[in-house]
Order: structure tokens, then C-alpha cells, then sequence
């Protein structure tokens, strides 16, 4: 439990007492350029083509449904998903994970890029949680984690899908 003087409840909620809450979009809405859209269309059409010179149909439709699926996500909004830690969990949109299901955690901070924080849980597919911190302090949300999780500080870099996905802006 947080040291009283530290830090204080936000208040109680379902789950117990909330140490920290904040919000951020379910999906990262990235703007593409028009030299982006042209870029990854010219990619598919050739990753398509060679599917085809190879017979390799699924993995061409593969390919067809996630230009789709891009497509359709830039066109929408976003939902706002609701993040707490509370004294009995953390309690993602409408999932909720026990201290006891949680392992380990750790916080990329390299702003303005990168500000996640992991949670390595424990027999759940898929095994790792990745949240935005958006403005939430990350010396503030640690302090109130390490009294429920360890951390693990061997973690340095955020992950390889969080790479990819905020390189290539999908």
C-alpha cells in the first residue's frame, strides 16, 4: 500500500482504492501524408503481386484485409479507454487484472516518442499488456506500482510491435 504522505487515493471506486486514472485512444491516431499513402499502396500491390507469382493466395488476402482494416480505422474515431491502478488491480477499459495475475512491470520513458508502461501478466494471452502513459508521471505511477508489483529493470527499449507500429504509423 502507497505511504499516506506520499500519495493519496484519487478516491474509491468498484475495485477498491484508485491510485491513479487516466485515459488515452484505443487506437494511435497517426496523420499520413499523401507521400505515406502512395508509399505503403505501391508495398501492397508488389507484396500482392509477388503473392501471386507465387500461389501464395492467403497470405494475399492476408495482405488485402489489413489495407482494409488500416484504411477504415484512419476514417474513424478512436474510443477513449480508462485506465486505473487500484489497491486490488489494474483495471484496463473493461478487463481487469488481479495483483496476482500481474508478474512484473517496467516504464519506457524516452519523451516525446515513447511513454509506455508494460505489465508482463501472468498465464493470460497474450502475456504482455502496453499502455500509454500519455500524461500520467512516471515516477509517481512507479512509486504506486512498486508497492504491488516488482519492476523490472532490465527492460530498456519498447517493444518491437510499439516500434513498429509508431514507425510505420499503422
Amino acid at each position: 500500500m502507497p505511504k499516506k504522505e506520499e500519495l493519496k487515493p484519487l478516491g474509491r471506486g468498484e475495485y477498491g482504492e484508485i491510485w491513479a486514472s487516466w485515459s488515452f485512444p484505443e487506437v494511435k491516431k497517426y496523420e499520413r501524408s499523401s507521400s505515406w499513402w502512395i508509399m505503403m499502396g505501391l508495398i501492397g500491390l508488389a507484396l500482392i503481386i509477388w503473392c501471386i507469382k507465387t500461389a501464395n493466395f492467403l497470405f494475399a488476402m492476408i495482405i488485402i484485409i489489413v489495407a482494409f482494416i488500416i484504411i477504415f480505422q484512419a476514417k474513424k474515431q478512436p474510443l477513449e479507454v480508462e485506465t486505473q491502478i487500484t489497491s486490488t488491480g489494474l483495471k484496463v477499459g473493461s478487463s481487469f487484472y488481479e495483483w496476482s495475475k500481474i508478474e512484473k512491470f517496467w516504464i519506457i520513458y524516452k519523451p516525446p516518442e515513447v511513454k509506455r508502461l508494460y505489465f508482463k501478466l501472468k498465464g493470460v494471452f497474450p502475456p504482455f499488456l502496453s499502455l500509454p502513459l500519455e500524461k500520467q508521471n512516471p515516477v509517481k505511477i512507479r512509486k504506486i506500482l512498486l508497492n504491488y508489483a516488482l519492476e523490472d529493470l532490465s527492460k530498456e527499449e519498447e517493444s518491437f510491435s510499439d516500434f513498429l507500429e509508431r514507425s510505420l504509423k499503422i
